[in-house]
């Protein structure tokens, strides 16, 4: 123990006056930040700022973590981990820029288009997971899961529906619009949902499908589109990826990798080993 640092049984009674002011994180890290204000010899108001820092900083961290959980992202999907080197399409600056969270303080869309498998939905995630850390509300959801809950709530006014959380976070991520066509029950679900959050709270989208094919998407529709599309892109960052699919990359890596030959050493009961199934 350093010099100047409290003995154990005044640590104690520090530790359990913070508890009680609900900063358990600074009680718990109170022998470390006293040993280093000891050290570094630390004014009151230095130390005393280091340990509201470190509860602010605890306290960050685990509504970050609720955040994500109740979001519905996926995890491993951020935009570190995204792989840039094998996707050089993808346009950093862009995305670097969204990653500030402006668009979502200023209400506005994301448009991530561009064929299967080629990282729209892992930036999607990825700019979920910054505007939590930003102090975002985020829902994730694939359309799919979201058109259930919709029809779910149909019957519901409208007033009603504001505490859905597909209403009220701050950034709700639809992915995979376009992998099939919707009914005109569930287009128009859409549009009501769109309609709803119209310069409300931003949405992101990921779709394979260009807009000029969005009315085989929505019951073939071209009024109903038109009307989905002008709220949608009233505001909006298109994001275009036209690269290789990296699941194609991981199936192509599989289908390189040599296979072990078969075989010929008699096993112990005297029978050659051999991969082909008899009868094949």
């Amino acid at each position: 123990m350093s010099p100047g640092t409290p003995a154990a049984p005044a640590l104690d009674a520090l530790a359990g006056q913070l508890t009680a002011l609900g900063l358990e994180h600074a009680a718990s890290a109170l022998p470390e930040l006293l040993e280093t204000a000891a050290r570094e010899r630390l004014d009151p108001s230095a130390f005393l700022g280091r340990v509201l820092t470190r509860q602010l900083e605890r306290k960050d961290e685990r509504r970050i973590a609720t955040m994500l959980t109740l979001s519905g992202l996926p995890g491993g999907k951020t935009l570190e981990d995204f792989d840039w080197a094998f996707q050089p399409k993808a346009d950093r600056r862009q995305l670097d820029a969204l990653a500030t969270c402006s668009f979502v303080r200023e209400k506005q869309n994301v448009l991530f288009l561009g064929p299967p498998g080629v990282g729209k939905s892992h930036l999607a995630c990825g700019l979920g997971v910054k505007a939590i850390k930003n102090g975002f509300s985020v829902m994730h959801v694939v359309l799919d899961d979201l058109l259930h809950a919709l029809k779910a709530d149909a019957a519901i006014p409208p007033a009603r529906l504001k505490a859905k959380r597909y209403l009220n976070s701050a950034l709700l991520v639809i992915d995979e619009v376009g992998f099939r066509p919707l009914d005109r029950i569930e287009a128009n679900l859409f549009f009501r949902l769109v309609s709803a959050r119209y310069e409300r709270g931003s949405i992101i989208v990921t779709t394979n499908k260009h807009v000029r094919d969005w009315p085989e998407v929505f019951a073939g529709d071209e009024i109903l589109t038109t009307a989905i599309l002008d709220r949608l892109l009233h505001h909006v960052h298109i994001v275009h990826i036209d690269g290789r699919s990296y699941r194609l990359r991981e199936l192509d890596q599989l289908l390189r990798t040599p296979t072990p030959a078969a075989s010929d050493d008699p096993t112990p009961g005297g029978q050659p080993t051999s991969t082909k199934k008899r009868g094949a």
